[in-house]
């Protein structure tokens, strides 16, 4: 048995306690000189798909650090709930890590709606989360360190490479019926009329999450595309519910030289689950890409099919930002000397760290980070070639400059501001998001 193979089990098992919530009194005394570390994803419902591997590489990086001595002295402890795609839900277990299990910080969330759902409770118990996915921006609290990709990080660059490379003239954005989708898409389409697109050339449509009565929908964005205009489909579906949305799709033998489709939500580790012949051509516009050749990479990828036991498990870009994440904690917490909530918070801004395309990320005075952005085109075995990528890092905007009301706002969580969203034209402070 491999040292992470044991570390695995012994983490499994610690997860499946946790999810409970039902550490005995023994076993609290014991775990005192522990450092806790929470792990808040859904492990059941329409978004275990994605979110499951993302508690795994929790687990393995927490059992990374063990490997190295811990962290100021003393273990690491995961503790692993199942918010089950249930955002209330996530609210009441944010809390129960916070106050009940006294972890020093958090790591979850996939939706934004499950992070709009914690939001309060961190800012209430001055707890710490690390949300690793992409997400649609008109946000920066102090509580909150966003190590997924902002819309100009991946949404806009997509656009402009559909449009400037591939000639795209009709757009269809498609998303789940939440914030997320909402809010990128309301971004998306102001970009769109500001570059010249007539309102008639943009189609959006929302489905609930996990929609899998596809048939209508990929009709109508068929018959979209039939315009005699270079179309393609902008996708913000989230969870199970692709999995039928790409099969409707090649059903209906729309394929990416008819309607190429640049997907936000769907990495490897969706398509492990998809019959990809249909799908080879289609695009994805991450900051990371499993299939990247980089040192950094095939460490990772190695070390994290030698501790899951299984040489044929994928990674993806949330993972990379878990990775991200992870590191920059752990980096604050040994510059601060303390796990404490408000000492990590001024730590974190500037610390850098690797990424694993090769470059490195910065902790920005917005909570963001900066990232690589690249766009990779579906492959017959579930990898993605990267057809584009920008020169360099990019920094992630808490605002979007592509919204009046957002234009004039910024985020800094240094002194002398201290703001999630400052006005740089009446220089006054909303208030903390």
């Amino acid at each position: 048995m491999t040292r992470f193979s044991r570390h695995w089990m012994g983490y499994a098992a610690a997860g499946v306690i946790a999810a409970g919530l039902t550490i005995s009194g023994a076993a609290r005394a014991q775990d005192e000189d522990t450092i806790k570390v929470g792990v808040l994803h859904s492990l059941s419902g329409t978004m275990a798909i994605s979110e499951t591997t993302l508690k795994d590489v929790m687990l393995m990086l927490i059992a990374q650090q063990n490997e190295k001595g811990g962290l100021l002295g003393r273990k690491l402890e995961p503790v692993v709930v199942d918010i089950a795609s249930d955002w209330p839900l996530a609210a009441e277990k944010a809390r129960e890590l916070i106050e009940v299990e006294k972890v020093d910080a958090v790591f979850g969330c996939w939706t934004s709606v499950c992070r709009k759902s914690v939001l309060p409770v961190f800012e209430e118990l001055n707890g710490l989360l690390f949300y690793p996915v992409q997400y649609e921006g008109e946000e920066s609290q102090r509580n909150v360190f966003y190590t997924g990709a902002s819309p100009n990080q991946q949404a806009i660059p997509a656009v402009d490479y559909l449009m400037n490379d591939v000639g795209v003239e009709r757009w269809v954005l498609a998303g789940t019926d939440y914030v997320y989708p909402q809010t990128t898409n309301k971004i998306l389409e102001q970009y769109l009329k500001d570059k010249g697109v007539a309102a008639e050339d943009i189609m959006i449509n929302y489905t609930p999450f996990g929609h899998s009565d596809w048939q209508t929908i990929v009709s109508d964005i068929k018959a979209f595309g039939s315009a005699g205009k270079a179309t393609a489909v902008v996708s913000t579906i989230n969870g199970d519910a692709n999995v039928p949305f790409y099969r409707e799709l090649g059903n209906q033998g729309i394929d990416a030289v008819d309607i190429p489709v640049v997907a936000f939500s769907v990495g490897e580790e969706e398509l492990a689950g998809l019959d990809t012949a249909p799908l080879v051509g289609h695009l994805a516009a991450w900051n990371y890409f499993m299939s990247v050749d980089t040192p950094e990479n095939k460490a990772f990828i190695e070390a994290w099919n030698e501790f899951i036991g299984d040489a044929e498990r994928v990674t993806n870009d949330p993972m990379e930002a878990h990775y991200i994440g992870f590191n920059m904690w752990v980096a604050a917490v040994e510059k601060a000397g303390s796990t404490d909530a408000d000492a990590v918070i001024d730590a974190i801004v500037g610390v850098e760290v690797p990424n694993l395309t090769g470059g490195t990320a910065r902790m920005l005075p917005n909570h963001h980070i900066t990232k690589p952005v690249l766009i990779g085109e579906i492959q017959a075995d579930g990898q993605f070639d990267v057809v584009w990528e920008t020169d360099g890092l990019v920094e992630g905007d808490a605002w979007s400059d592509f919204l009046p009301e957002s234009k004039p706002l910024t985020a800094d969580w240094t002194d002398p501001i201290q703001c999630g969203n400052y006005n740089t034209e009446t220089k006054t402070c909303g208030g903390g998001s």
